[in-house]
């Protein structure tokens, strides 16, 4: 069963976590089976769907999260790999089901593929973005080479000093990802405790980056997740280039970063 057939607006959202799955591959930042994708596809849940039967047994979540309550997931798969995903996204993750117990799911679709091991710390974003009402439905996670390069700097972790840099690099990396980028201090990786620490920054930005490990993006859908991190990858080469040919980036003034801001209404 396909459960894209006859289905074309959950057909496209679908392929744009392909789309995007590719890019995280051929820009290097998606190693084997590294990073994780997790969309809420609830919006294109029709009552076919709905009645749907499992295809996998009961699974705990591992935590009761009480806004997800019916909500429909396109989750990657647990080992699999992005480049495997952009070709063939049914068979590279699966759609789930969230019970009505809130602390569980099914898998309904279309393979009993299950889910990124990590699945607890995007679920836990995701509620908090229905609660909020804040309309992100996308959670990236990914490796950018110069962004966790950048991280093994101590210099560089204390708030909003890489926001500042990355800022300063290129004019577009304030206008498209005018948060900047929370740091989140190295925690065990799918730990409880990364889970929370990010949770915390995503009150204030859009893209966290876990140090000495990756990022982690939410977005209005995947695609938007993926251009705040490209933004910041950019910035991050600029510095890097300027850096191996022997000096210091002068960066934009802060005058000319508040020029930006207020042409463009920005945050801050």
């Amino acid at each position: 069963m396909n459960i894209l057939q006859n289905r074309p607006a959950l057909e496209r959202e679908i392929m744009k976590i392909a789309e995007v799955a590719g890019y995280l591959w051929q820009n290097g930042w998606a190693e084997r089976n590294g990073g994780n994708i997790t969309v809420n596809i609830t919006e294109y849940a029709d009552d076919e769907m709905r009645l749907m039967p499992a295809i996998s047994d009961v699974r705990p979540i591992g935590i009761t999260l009480p806004e997800l309550k019916g909500c429909y997931f396109y989750c990657k798969g647990t080992g699999k790999r992005m480049r495997d995903l952009a070709r063939q996204p049914m068979d590279n993750g699966s759609i789930i089901r969230i019970l009505d117990d809130c602390a569980s799911y099914v898998i309904i679709a279309d393979n009993p593929v299950a889910p990124t091991s990590e699945l607890p710390s995007h679920l836990i974003v995701h509620a908090r973005q229905i609660a909020t009402g804040s309309g992100y439905k996308a959670t990236v996670h990914t490796h950018p080479i110069e962004l966790v390069a950048m991280s093994h700097n101590r210099a560089f972790l204390g708030k909003d000093v890489l926001t500042r840099i990355l800022w300063s690099m290129i004019p577009e990396t304030k206008a498209f990802c005018p948060l900047g980028l929370g740091i989140v201090p190295y925690q065990l990786p799918g730990s409880n405790d990364l889970a929370m620490a990010t949770l915390k920054e995503l009150e204030e930005y859009d893209v966290v980056m876990w140090e000495k490990h990756g990022v982690f993006a939410k977005g209005t859908d995947v695609m938007d997740a993926f251009d705040q991190i490209d933004v910041l990858s950019k910035s991050a080469k600029i510095y890097i280039s300027s850096r191996c040919m022997g000096f210091e980036p002068e960066g934009m003034s802060d005058e000319q970063m508040a020029e930006m801001t207020r042409a463009f209404h920005l945050p801050r």
